[in-house]
C-alpha cells in the first residue's frame, strides 16, 4: 500500500546546497519510494544553539514503507551525510520495561548545527506516538522554516491533531525567526 509522507530537510554545516541535493538523491534511491514534489529552498535563521543559517525545504514522497521503516532509512541518510548521533540518547530501552509514572520527560531538544536533519512531518493522515517517532512532528506548528515549504506543497492539508490546515498553522505561528526564499546560483 502506498503512503504519502512529508519530510523536512535541513542543513547548516559544510556545503549546504550539496548536502541538500545529496539528501534528495538518497531519498529518491530508497526502495519503493519516490519524491513526488519538492518545495523551494528556504534559508532560515538558526534556532537554539545553532549558529549558522539553515537551508531548509520539504519533499512529498510516495512510499510503500511504513513510517518506522522510513524513519530508519532517513536516519541512515543523515549519518551518511555526516550527522553525529548521541549514542546515549539513541540507545534503546530494554523491551518490556515501562517507564515509571513519576518518570520525568527529557528536556525539549535544543536545535544544534548539523550537516543533515531529516524529519517526518506528516505520514498519510496518521497520528503516531512512539518513543522513536512522533507524527505529526510535535514542533511543526512552531517552526516557520517548516511551515513555509510545507504550505507550498500542501496548504490545505489538515493537521490530524489540531484540525487546522497547514496554511492556518503558518498564519498563526508565533515563530518570528527570519525565513527567506533561497535561490541557488
Amino acid at each position: 500500500m502506498s503512503h504519502t509522507a512529508y519530510i523536512a530537510i535541513g542543513t547548516n554545516l559544510g556545503d549546504r546546497l550539496r548536502n541538500y541535493r545529496t539528501a534528495l538523491e538518497k531519498i529518491s534511491a530508497l526502495p519503493s519510494t519516490r519524491i513526488t514534489r519538492k518545495s523551494s529552498f528556504y534559508e532560515s535563521e538558526p534556532h537554539g544553539k545553532a549558529r549558522n543559517w539553515f537551508l531548509n525545504g520539504v519533499v512529498e514522497v510516495a512510499t510503500d514503507m511504513e513510517a518506522a521503516a522510513l524513519l530508519k532509512e532517513l536516519q541512515k541518510i543523515e549519518v551518511a551525510l555526516g550527522r553525529k548521533r548521541d549514542p546515549a540518547k539513541d540507545a534503546k530501552k530494554p523491551p518490556g520495561k515501562p517507564l515509571p509514572k513519576d518518570h520525568k520527560k527529557p528536556p525539549v531538544k535544543v536545535s544544534v548545527s548539523r550537516e543533515m536533519d531529516l524529519d517526518i512531518l506528516l505520514f498519510d493522515h496518521e497520528t503516531i506516538d512512539t518513543r522513536t517517532l512522533k507524527v505529526p512532528h510535535p514542533e511543526v506548528a512552531n517552526r516557520k522554516f517548516v511551515l513555509l515549504p510545507l504550505a507550498e506543497l500542501a496548504p490545505a492539508y489538515i493537521h490530524p491533531v489540531s484540525g487546522s490546515t497547514v496554511s492556518s498553522l503558518l498564519a498563526g505561528t508565533t515563530d518570528r525567526k527570519k525565513v527567506m526564499l533561497f535561490r541557488p546560483e
